[in-house]
């Protein structure tokens, strides 16, 4: 029976009998059977049968739960695969007394849309309502974001609206007009948001967005690399969506929207009069990860080259004034402007991190800090990273000095295994390690079940020394943050922070509404005295510390 055509695109159906648990694909033309692409589950991987889903039967126990404010985040991105043995939402649900124990407030699911074949980062998904089966039921999903809400967790949900992946993604030939060939994309064909016609386009994502909020209680979503959509309509579709949300659950609860954004576009972060997000929370700081690493490892390569210069300074200004570039030429881009003012913005508006999936993943051995720069160094940038006013996200495993690597891995098959294989070497061929074939060739296969493998977590090294000492590490500075750092976010003067820096010290100052300030002490040479106003000093790093850091509160 052929669907009812309805206006902007849409297409109905009725089918008898059709209730929960169902299974269904559409005929397309005849011949060919496709999965639902608004799927809200596809056991059998993203080529198989969708399944009616009734989200109405999960007995939810948080109905007290309106979220936490954001200034009170302190965020844990995780991998579901391979943060547990398990691989799945209930190996999560398992630990999460851990993750409330350590200090942490927020977990940050890597994408959960369905995906094909068994393992992948998520940023290859083609259904996107459908949370990937090989995870666990959607019902399962919402026992591990309740039973977060018990424990004064906020669970957010990392989405990919800038591309589809390259297999399983039949809206090619069901609705070529999503796609346009006007713009490009590093991952697949572009999203095409900005023609008059790309209504029902613009409307499935964000549908998406409030799907995820609306039918699983998420607390917020990430959306992934923004800078890699492009719509030139009025109002674009991160302005719409981010309105959407504000105006629907966003106006009952808590809710945070969080941007990659390359372009560091700081209008998307503009508050109100009250200092509330208009559309967007935060941002993930790439500014600060970068100058913070080329300190740690002398590292200067690719986009590392924009911070070697002066890296004292570029960290004062990612951590007094948000980002490191705020119009200025990169030279990394061939001299671009990257970047607009950001001096105005609140601290909590940025995100800030040492690791994340991208940073360690993306090496071509995915690996941790831990395994780059020395302990000495890493212990003494800790306090400057996990207490400065800007909210700090975790990269799981991070705060044990997590041994295994995170690898890139991705179970494709046929031709697509070996183009993404061959891509991945070839990616790495200009760097001197691996300039010929048999050095390329020791670069993990993503396909390979043992990439997968090593990426996961050890958890039974948590009893063993490194990892124990530093569990500890992050667990008092983040108790020290939950105490004396949290209280004073909102009493902070937006914009008027100031730094001064030099090739051997950095000194940050955030002026309070009391006429008090926070303030940060960085020596690089413990040679170096810290001199200044007096105040009450909360942290001191210890004597064998690389550098010499001090957090004070005092007058102006």
């Amino acid at each position: 029976m052929s669907p009812q055509k309805l206006v902007d695109g849409w297409y109905e159906h009725h089918a008898r009998g059709a209730g929960a648990g169902a299974r269904y694909r559409y005929r397309i033309d005849g011949e060919l059977f496709v999965p639902d692409p608004a799927s809200r589950f596809n056991p059998d991987d993203v080529h198989g049968a969708s399944v009616v889903v009734d989200p109405r039967t999960f007995a939810w126990t948080d109905r007290n739960w309106h979220g936490r404010p954001w200034r009170e985040a302190v965020v844990y991105e995780l991998h579901v695969g391979t943060f547990s043995p398990e691989g799945t939402y209930r190996g999560v649900e398992a630990r999460l007394d851990y993750l409330a124990d350590l200090g942490v407030t927020a977990i940050e699911l890597m994408p959960l849309a369905d995906f094909p074949g068994k393992h992948n980062w998520g940023y290859d998904g083609v259904l996107p309502f459908a949370p990937d089966a090989s995870y666990g039921t959607p019902d399962d999903l919402r026992s591990l974001i309740t039973a977060a809400h018990a424990r004064g967790l906020m669970v957010l949900v990392d989405v990919v609206y800038n591309h589809f992946g390259p297999d399983g993604n039949y809206l090619h030939r069901i609705a070529q007009p999503f796609f346009t060939d006007r713009h490009k994309t590093p991952w697949g064909a572009a999203i095409d948001f900005e023609e008059a016609a790309s209504k029902p386009v613009r409307e499935f994502f964000v549908h998406n967005a409030l799907y995820w909020l609306e039918e699983f209680h998420a607390d917020g979503l990430r959306l992934d690399a923004v800078h890699a959509i492009v719509d030139a309509s009025s109002p674009d579709i991160l302005t719409e969506l981010a309105r959407r949300v504000r105006e629907g659950l966003g106006s009952e609860r808590e809710i945070h929207l969080l941007l990659e954004n390359d372009r560091n576009d700081a209008h998307r972060l503009a508050r109100d009069a009250r200092g509330m997000p208009r559309a967007y929370t935060a941002q993930w700081n790439d500014d600060f990860h970068h100058v913070a690493h080329h300190l740690l490892t002398a590292e200067r390569n690719g986009y590392y080259a924009d911070y070697a210069d002066e890296p004292l300074a570029r960290l004062g200004r990612c951590l007094a004034e948000g980002f490191a570039y705020q119009g200025e030429p990169s030279p990394h881009r061939k001299h671009e402007r990257r970047g607009e003012p950001s001096t105005h913005l609140p601290p909590e508006a940025f995100v800030n991190f040492l690791q994340n999936h991208d940073q360690v993943g993306n090496r071509a051995f995915g690996e941790r800090l831990h395994a780059l720069a020395t302990p000495e160094a890493l212990r003494s940038m800790l306090p400057i990273f996990l207490l400065a006013p800007s909210i700090p996200l975790l990269f799981m495993g991070e705060e044990f000095g997590a041994d295994t690597p995170f690898l890139f891995f991705a179970d494709f098959s046929g031709d697509v295994a070996n183009a993404v294989r061959d891509g991945r070497r070839a990616e790495f061929a200009g760097f001197p390690p691996f300039d010929d074939e048999d050095k390329a060739a020791s670069i993990p296969d993503p396909g390979a079940q043992s990439t997968v493998a090593q990426s996961r977590l050890d958890w039974d090294s948590l009893a063993r020394n490194p990892h124990a000492r530093w569990l500890r590490a992050y667990r008092n500075l983040l108790a020290l943050r939950t105490q004396r750092i949290v209280p004073l976010l909102g009493e902070i003067v937006a914009g008027g922070a100031r730094f001064r820096a030099d090739a051997q010290s950095l000194d940050v100052t955030w002026p309070l509404r009391d006429a008090r300030t926070l303030r940060l002490a960085l020596r690089l040479s413990r040679g170096l005295a810290i001199s200044g106003p007096p105040g009450e000093t909360i942290y001191e790093s210890a004597p064998d510390d690389a550098w010499h850091v001090r957090w004070m509160i005092g007058h102006a």
